[in-house]
């Protein structure tokens, strides 16, 4: 645990500058990335749950844990490309991710975006928060928000049917601009956020029950949404 949270504090000491667009995944290994499975800590001998097949970054589901960003970011567009290979299941894509295992003993402090079938562009909140339009509507009643276990967290996204089945492609867009968050799924605005108690962190993938395959994590610096 203590190894983790020096790699995070170093991570957040040294946000990343970039002036083109990155690729965070190289098709080959998971340089630029650490692993977060709290089970590993205990159980050595159990395998990340994040490798390298056929050019594709595949989250296999379990053990359950992270794949986190050794560096920061700030005011980006996150292209990824993503699907369920097998069945329809469970992922997501944490940003401004700080704070190691802050909800449950395994979710870092962030802002998830969500990727579970059906539910692709869904915001939970984690240890941070984010506001949107119609916010008692698709958060529920006022008294029930938070950012932490027991709480509201999730803010529903705005369209329906967005998503493609499973075996096929989809691509989701998360633009990151100072404290709001917009996000496409396949050409559909599904969030918008706003007023986020966050601006910049790390980046995080999700080992959630299902396996995912990812085939494009491509990060482009922004001063502005780009209204995609």
């Amino acid at each position: 645990m203590k190894k983790i949270i020096i790699t995070s504090l170093a991570a957040m000491a040294a946000l990343s500058c970039l002036s083109k667009s990155e690729a965070l995944f190289n098709g080959t290994d998971v340089q630029g990335w650490h692993v977060d499975v709290p089970k590993m800590d205990k159980d050595p001998n159990l395998k990340s749950p994040f490798v390298v097949r056929d050019g594709l970054l595949i989250s296999l589901g379990n053990p359950r844990g992270h794949l986190i960003s050794d560096a920061v970011y700030q005011n980006y567009r996150l292209v990824v490309e993503y699907r369920f290979s097998a069945k329809p299941g469970n992922c997501g894509v944490l940003v401004h991710a700080s704070t190691p295992r802050a909800l449950y003993g395994m979710f870092p402090q962030s802002i998830e975006v969500q990727m579970m079938h059906q539910n692709a562009g869904d915001l939970w909140c984690i240890e941070e928060s984010i506001s949107v339009t119609n916010m008692v509507v698709r958060r529920g009643p006022e008294e029930k928000w938070g950012v932490s276990k027991g709480t509201a967290r999730r803010i529903k996204n705005l369209t329906e049917n967005s998503e493609k089945p499973a075996g096929e492609w989809n691509t989701m867009v998360i633009e990151c601009m100072d404290n709001s968050i917009m996000v496409w799924v396949n050409g559909d605005l599904v969030n918008h956020g706003f007023d986020c108690t966050a601006a910049k962190g790390q980046i995080a993938l999700q080992a959630e029950g299902s396996e995912v395959e990812f085939k494009t994590l491509k990060l482009t610096p922004i001063t502005q949404f780009s209204g995609k």
